[in-house]
């Protein structure tokens, strides 16, 4: 799913249509966006959190070469499933099924 399937799907749901949908989703990108900017976890409870983390320089290759090089450290954003989210992908076994035996 892409930006334009999230506006088709939230424009209904707001009763709004894809231009003020589309206004609205790039709000929220824009404000979360800006949070984790100034270093701040966004939380959104059931769905999960974003959140700013420190990665550490290391060492890795060039595949077509092999080459050694170093990768800098930097800045990366996590997201992290909330509960609710989660319990969406629980995969329940299937019960097995009580067929008669053959004699």
């Amino acid at each position: 799913m892409n930006k334009a399937d999230l506006i088709a799907k939230l424009a209904p749901k707001l009763n709004i249509n894809q231009d003020e949908a589309r206004v609205v989703l790039n709000s929220v990108l824009e404000v979360i966006t800006e949070a984790l900017v100034e270093d701040k976890n966004v939380r959104l409870v059931d769905f999960g959190t974003f959140e700013v983390k420190q990665r550490a320089e290391r060492m890795g290759h060039n595949p077509k070469t092999g080459e050694k090089l170093k990768i800098e450290a930097k800045e990366i954003v996590t997201f992290k499933q909330g509960k609710a989210l989660g319990e969406q992908f629980i995969v329940k076994p299937k019960q097995k099924s009580k067929a008669k035996k053959k004699a």
